[in-house]
This record gives C-alpha cells, structure tokens and sequence, in this order.
C-alpha cells in the first residue's frame, strides 16, 4: 500500500484529481467520483511498477490560493 497525496479543483462542470506524487490524473462529476477515479488510475499505473523509481515523496503539503497586485 502507498499513501499518496492528490489536489481536486473545479474546471467547467467536472472536478479533477492530480496526484503531487506521480503524473496522473483523472476526473468526475463530484469530488467523491474524481478522487475514486483517480484512485482507480493509479492503482492501474502503479500495477507493474512495485518499487517505481519515479515516485516522489510529498511530506507535508499546503495547497493556497492568493491576490496579488501585478
């Protein structure tokens, strides 16, 4: 089992879910579907590759938005 950490946002009237630790991503109708869609991906992704040398590790995360004058 592998934790992973993954961002949802809102694009037109889907969410979608990216995982931070590998480049995968997917997409659904709720937040719910999305985050299960994506989990589903990478379970497929990460299938063949047990010990995949390209996962990267993602500690403590803080995903912001902010304004700035420019």
């Amino acid at each position: 089992m592998r934790n992973v950490k993954y961002v949802v946002y809102k694009e037109g009237r889907y969410y979608v879910s990216q995982c931070l630790n590998v480049d995968v991503s997917s997409f659904g109708g709720s937040i719910d579907e999305a985050v299960n869609n994506l989990k589903d991906a990478l379970e497929l992704y990460l299938k063949d590759e047990p010990d995949q040398a390209n996962f990267n590790i993602v500690g403590d995360t803080l995903l912001g938005e902010a304004s700035i004058n420019a």
